[in-house]
């Protein structure tokens, strides 16, 4: 009889004015959530004892890599030079902090997948995309006689998603339910998913403002992908 195997926490990434849409994700059995979540949390107050960033202050990688996100409460002293506060030098260091605790987290896995098209079209290549994510997870949990369940951020209002689900055949399906979505402001678990989605991006979209962040995905997360790198779909 085919069990729960996979638990996999998906976010999407991408540059809508090329229309590159990416989707990252991290996932583990589900015996493994409690050691998961557990790490990640131990690193979170690591976060708030040196960095000063609340465990529960959402972590979007876009925001605080960019220095946008004001997500310290007491702004460390080894970014400000004169009156002038690195918030971008702080967000890296945070980034690289989250990266190396996901590198080294037993139990978890990840990946990405890519696709790029005309950007007219992006709404439709973001659903084709996650589509034939599915059917990948799909055919891979067939393979293995498992089960598996699919977590997305957001409030379910894209019918996308559901319709990719939904076009499994019911009595094969082994990816069970719609995708379960998750608000990433009180997830966790989705905000790992949306580092790794980032990262993939800033791996296949190497434009000069991410250089720092071109080799993020091979250096710290590709140990943990068993394909080893963002895959096109």
């Amino acid at each position: 009889m085919a069990a729960l195997e996979r638990m996999i926490y998906v976010d999407d990434s991408g540059h809508p004015q090329t229309g590159l849409v990416v989707y990252g994700w991290v996932e583990f059995a589900p015996d493994r959530w409690s050691s998961v979540l557990r790490t990640w949390l131990e690193m979170r107050k690591r976060l708030w004892r040196e960095l000063g960033v609340p465990v529960i202050q959402e972590l979007h990688t876009t925001e605080y890599v960019n220095g946008r996100g004001r997500i310290s409460r007491r702004f460390p002293e080894r970014h400000r030079h004169g009156e002038v506060e690195y918030w971008k030098d702080f967000g890296r260091d945070v980034a690289r902090e989250c990266l190396e605790t996901l590198r080294f987290t037993e139990g978890l896995s990840v990946g990405a997948v890519f696709r790029s098209a005309d950007p007219r079209a992006l709404a439709r290549t973001r659903s084709d995309t996650y589509a034939a994510l599915v059917h990948r997870f799909e055919q891979e949990l067939h393979e293995r006689d498992a089960l598996g369940i699919v977590f997305m951020d957001g409030d379910g209002s894209d019918s996308s998603y559901r319709t990719a689900h939904r076009g499994l055949k019911l009595d094969q399906r082994r990816v069970l339910e719609d995708a379960i979505h998750l608000d990433s402001r009180h997830s966790q678990l989705e905000q790992m998913a949306d580092l790794v989605a980032w990262s993939a991006y800033a791996a296949v979209d190497r434009h000069p403002g991410n250089e720092f962040a071109w080799e993020c995905y091979g250096d710290f997360l590709a140990e943990r992908d068993p394909r080893r790198s963002p895959r096109e779909i």
